[in-house]
């Protein structure tokens, strides 16, 4: 690991998943990984903006660095919460990664036309996942300059 990167800040992710076997995994690969990152779940939609928009009871929620967001969800679903997102000024500057099993044509285009920063689908294997974990982590947190939190 790069020097510069140990003494970093953590970075914040929202991890919105519905899935507890897929919360689990993600949190295990993140571990593995050694890296100082600061993992947060929404298990729904409506949580998710909650959090984002610090409404109770998130209101010391941290503004995340990057969202992992699942289309599939309860309440609200992943495409509703992307629209919500990139609508808000003081959100839409938040990278969204689309993480979903979908590999539908039709929900790959709607990601991107609401906006999306990536999507990937979800491998079934599990070092492919850890594989893909990894290289969302060194493109988001080591390659690209992310904004910093600012008051609009």
């Amino acid at each position: 690991m790069n020097n510069h990167l140990e003494n970093a800040l953590p970075m914040k992710i929202l991890l919105v998943e519905d899935n507890p076997a897929d919360i689990c995994l993600m949190q295990e690969a993140l571990q593995d990984m050694n890296v100082r990152n600061q993992m947060y779940v929404a298990q729904d939609g409506e949580q998710a903006l909650a959090f984002l928009h610090r409404t109770e009871p998130y209101a010391e929620a941290p503004r995340p660095d990057l969202i992992l967001l699942d289309l599939n969800l309860p309440k609200k679903d992943g495409c509703e919460v992307l629209v919500e997102i990139k609508a808000d000024a003081t959100l839409r500057r938040i990278p969204v990664v689309i993480l979903t099993t979908s590999q539908d044509e039709a929900d790959i285009w709607r990601a991107y036309d609401l906006h999306a920063n990536c999507y990937i689908t979800k491998p079934v294997d599990l070092e492919q996942f850890y594989t893909i974990v990894k290289a969302m982590h060194a493109f988001w947190f080591e390659t690209v300059k992310l904004p910093t939190e600012r008051e609009l």
